[in-house]
Formats: C-alpha cells, structure tokens, sequence
C-alpha cells in the first residue's frame, strides 16, 4: 500500500516536471535553468557577471609597446571643467591636482626616458604671450610636448608662437582661434608632421556648449627616441 502510494506522488512530481518543461519550451524559456530550480529547492543560480573590458595605462583600450609611453588628453569643457593630461597611468594635469589655468596648459617631457621635464599654464586671454615664447624657445632637441585647451587657447597668440608650434609637428595651430578646443602632441626635431592633434572649432551652428564646442579626448601610444650620440 505505501509503495503505490509513493509510486503515484512521483509519477506526479514527474508529470508536473514534463508540464512546466513543456510550457517553458513553447514560450521560449530556458529547460535547464527550470532543471536546476527543480533540484535546487526553487532558487535560481545566480548568472555570472560579465567581465569588464580590461584597461590599460591611462585608460588606454590596448597596452602600448616596449619603449612606448602611454598617453590621454582631454581638454577643458566650455570654461567649467578643466583638462587632462594622463602620461604612463600618472595624472600630470588635472582641476583635481588643481595645477590647470585657462588657456594652454603644456606638459614637457624628456623623448629619451619619459621623465616630466616641467609642467606650465599659459593664459592666452589675459596673459602675456611673451611667457608661452620664453617656454617653448630654448626647448632641446627631442623634448616631447604635450598641450590641451581650456576656455580660449588662441586670442594672445601671435605669428611666432604659432611657428613654434608649427616646428613642433602642429598643423592646427596656424589657424587655432578663439575658444577653439584644441590637444596636441608634438616633439622638438620633429621632421614630420605630428599624427596625435585635434582641434573643435568654435561655431555657434555646432557648438556643445553656450559659447564652447564639445571637449575633446586623444590617446595613444608615443615612442622614446635613441639617446643623442655625442
């Protein structure tokens, strides 16, 4: 009498099994996931997280090659939010370190080993460009330049100081202008025109912002050069 009883409570169990398989299956759901429920007291495992893409130095999407430094600008949005400069995962620039001002804000950096040289503001509204000239003049060969934008990089430059940065690999800044977002990457010496520049340039039918176009993002990989023979 026991055994037929427990033999009809797991033909049920069995027939319920087969209904609920059935039905998930016409309605598109998953069998072995109502399987694991089936077995597991009705708790279903929790699905694995997917994994996040890996990052690199600077947040770069792939790592640089051997003798490369690793780099990311990122310009200053509209005059509220200041930019970046991000060389070999340290943050060099940045409102946080609170060492931006408006205008260019220039990092030098040794070609051959990648050493921060000097890091400088210039204020190309209200400053003097005589400062800008007087930093990139003496510059030796081979020094690797690293400029962004925040709010106007343009009104105080004058014919000089554009060639400067023509010498530099620059193609933008002939005809940088007011408020125009603007990140470069040049090198003393250089005897081509530079791959790493961008420029926005400030139109009211495309601007981002009230009086700013959008801010602008580069990264990259850069090569250390030979040391100089002597």
């Amino acid at each position: 009498m026991r055994f037929a009883v427990a033999l009809r409570a797991v033909a049920l169990v069995l027939l319920l099994g087969f209904t609920w398989l059935l039905a998930n299956s016409m309605l598109g759901g998953d069998g072995n996931s109502l399987i694991r429920m089936l077995f597991s007291g009705g708790q279903e495992e929790p699905t694995p997280a997917e994994p996040r893409p890996r990052k690199y130095k600077c947040g770069l999407s792939a790592p640089c090659p051997p003798k490369h430094l690793a780099f990311r600008l990122t310009s200053g949005a509209a005059n509220v939010i200041g930019p970046k400069i991000c060389l070999e995962d340290k943050i060099l620039v940045s409102s946080a370190k609170n060492n931006v001002g408006r205008g260019l804000n220039i990092a030098l950096v040794n070609g051959v080993n990648g050493d921060v040289l000097e890091i400088r503001a210039f204020d190309m509204w209200a400053g003097e460009v005589s400062e800008l000239l007087k930093f990139l003049r003496p510059l030796h060969e081979g020094t690797l330049v690293f400029v962004t934008s925040f709010d106007d990089p343009a009104t105080k430059l004058n014919d000089e100081a554009r060639r400067l940065f023509e010498e530099l690999g620059s193609t933008a800044a002939k005809e940088l202008s007011f408020r125009d977002s603007w990140v470069f990457v040049g090198a003393k010496g250089i005897e081509n025109k530079s791959p790493f520049e961008q420029r926005m340039k400030n139109s009211k039918s495309s601007n981002k912002y009230e009086g700013w176009p959008e801010s602008l993002e580069m990264d990259g990989c850069i090569p250390l050069r030979a040391p100089l023979e002597t």
